[in-house]
Parts: C-alpha cells; sequence; structure tokens
C-alpha cells in the first residue's frame, strides 16, 4: 500500500481526500487544527518541522492541501497569507524533490481576472486580489521547480457539510435555518462549483495514470451564484416559500469588499483529452451533496 502525507487536510476538501484516499493508500493527514481522530497536528509554515515530519513518514506522494480562503483576510494580512499560501508551497516543493516525489497542489479558478467567459488550462492568468495572487505565485513556482507535480485548480468549492464548510452553499443553508423567507444573491458573479468528493477522485485518478502537470478540475456546466441559489432552493423544496432577490456584488461591499473577478469558470480540456475528466454536473453533485451532509439539519424550524 503506497503512503501519502496530507498536509493542511483539515478543512473541506482535506476531508474528502481522507474518505477518497484511505482505503487504498496508508495516509498521514496534518493540520493546524486537529478537528478529527485521523488529524495529527503539523504546521507546514514551519520549514524544518514539515520537513521532518515527512520525511519521517517516507511517504510515495506529498500532498499539499491548506491555504487561507478568505479573500478578505488574506487583503488585510498580506504577509500572513504569503507565508501561508505561498512560501509554505515551496516548502513542499523542497520537500518533495529532496525525497524524489510527486507533489500535489490545489490552486483556483480565482487567479484569472474574469474577462473571458471559460478559460481552459493555457489560458493566462491575471489575479487581482492578495488570495489570487499569493495562489498564482505559488502554483508558478510548483511549475517551475517541482520534478513532478500535479497542480489541480478547483472553482467555487463545496463539501464536507455544515462542520467545515465556510463557503456559499453553507452561508446559504445557515441563513435558511435561521429562518429567512428572502435571500440576497449576486446576479454579477459567473463560475463552476466543485464537490469536495468529485476532484479527490479525479486526482486520484490522474495518481494512478502517472499524468503529472497542471489541470483544470471543476464540476460540469457552467452557472452563476444566482443560479446555483435557484437549484439549492429546488433541491430543499423551498423555492415557494423562500424568496431570491437579485442584487449587484456592490450591495455587499462592506462584507465582501475584496477584488473577485466577475468570471471564475473553467473548463477541464485537459482531462476531456486524456479521457480522465470524472466531475459531475454541479447540479448533480450538488444534490448529493445536500443529500448526505444535510440530512436533518433544517428540521428545527
Amino acid at each position: 500500500m503506497k503512503k501519502i502525507y496530507i498536509a493542511g487536510c483539515g478543512g473541506m476538501l482535506g476531508e474528502a481526500f481522507y474518505k477518497q484516499f484511505s482505503s487504498e493508500f496508508e495516509l498521514k493527514c496534518t493540520d493546524i487544527d486537529v478537528n478529527e481522530p485521523w488529524l495529527q497536528y503539523g504546521d507546514f509554515r514551519d520549514y524544518r518541522k514539515y520537513r521532518e515530519d515527512v520525511i519521517a513518514f517516507q511517504p510515495d506522494y506529498l500532498f499539499h492541501l491548506g491555504a487561507f480562503t478568505d479573500l478578505e483576510y488574506c487583503e488585510t494580512h498580506s504577509d500572513e497569507t504569503y507565508i501561508t499560501n505561498t512560501l509554505s508551497v515551496e516548502n513542499a516543493v523542497y520537500i518533495a524533490n529532496e525525497l524524489d516525489i510527486p507533489m500535489l497542489y490545489i490552486s483556483t479558478a480565482g487567479i484569472f481576472d474574469g474577462k473571458k467567459e471559460l478559460y481552459d488550462d493555457w489560458d493566462l492568468p491575471n489575479p487581482l486580489g492578495v488570495y489570487a495572487k499569493s495562489k498564482y505565485v505559488a502554483e508558478v513556482f510548483v511549475q517551475q521547480n517541482a520534478k513532478r507535480y500535479l497542480v489541480c485548480r478547483a472553482g467555487w468549492m463545496m463539501g464536507a457539510g455544515p462542520k467545515k464548510d465556510k463557503k456559499f452553499i453553507q452561508k446559504l443553508m445557515k441563513q435558511i435555518k435561521e429562518g429567512k423567507k428572502e435571500l440576497y444573491i449576486v446576479n454579477d458573479k459567473d463560475g463552476t462549483p466543485t464537490y469536495t468528493h468529485d476532484f479527490a477522485n479525479n486526482v486520484k485518478a490522474l495518481i494512478q495514470n502517472e499524468y503529472w502537470g497542471l489541470y483544470n478540475m471543476v464540476c460540469g456546466g457552467q452557472t452563476s451564484r444566482l443560479e446555483v441559489a435557484r437549484e439549492l432552493l429546488k433541491i430543499l423544496k423551498r423555492e415557494d416559500s423562500i424568496t431570491i432577490t437579485e442584487v449587484e456584488s456592490n450591495y455587499f461591499k462592506n462584507i465582501y469588499f475584496a477584488e473577485r473577478p466577475p468570471c471564475e469558470r473553467l473548463i477541464n480540456k485537459k482531462l476531456e483529452l486524456r479521457n480522465l475528466n470524472s466531475m459531475r454536473n454541479w447540479k448533480v453533485a450538488l444534490n448529493e451533496y445536500v443529500q448526505n451532509y444535510y440530512k436533518g439539519y433544517l428540521s428545527n424550524e
């Protein structure tokens, strides 16, 4: 059984990687937030300790998952963001190269400026804010310096349920649970949801085929924040009892002040050309996500 060291495994993506890989690989999962029985403490920002811990485990692969993803936090804590999102990735490259093993780095659709309607794997990024820049320069460093690597770009992440999901779906579910009858949803943001379990499974396919390199990896179907919200209400059978009010992004400018691209729609062109695209349509994935992780969540209403 091959071994994988997964750094930054305490979040929503880490939960899916643990579930999808633990039966076929021996895992060591670490995070600064030890919130699961299968997690151990590890801080990948500390290069010396990160290196010692990985070398002691002698893995066949190094997966580097963790990052700051709150755009407003990143914008107001730029040094901390670059240490966590950029320099730590450089740490992973040094360690993986020393052990001569492949590494995985998670990038984001947010590295584009949103001026195009669709972005394939070969489109040139133009990051707008601190978060996007920190992720993009790390992506470039991996491509230029790692011996063998996977860089997989995710879209609007959804997964792990109310315990760990801090993104769009959970924010909407929380409002619904609180009894809100009107949801204010932006009508000027397009993108592609990415279900954590589909993402982890598609990474596994690339690993097994040893297709290294850079890959867009998002669910199928191009959509918008507005359409995702409408589909969620449809799944919950709340479309008649909850109203969606369309607003522009400026409506939330005091809360979400970090610049975001108007369009983050990716297409998995390389995965398709290699006949390895197993990412399902976002509506199918969203429905499965809600059924698996939110059963009983709204029942106290």
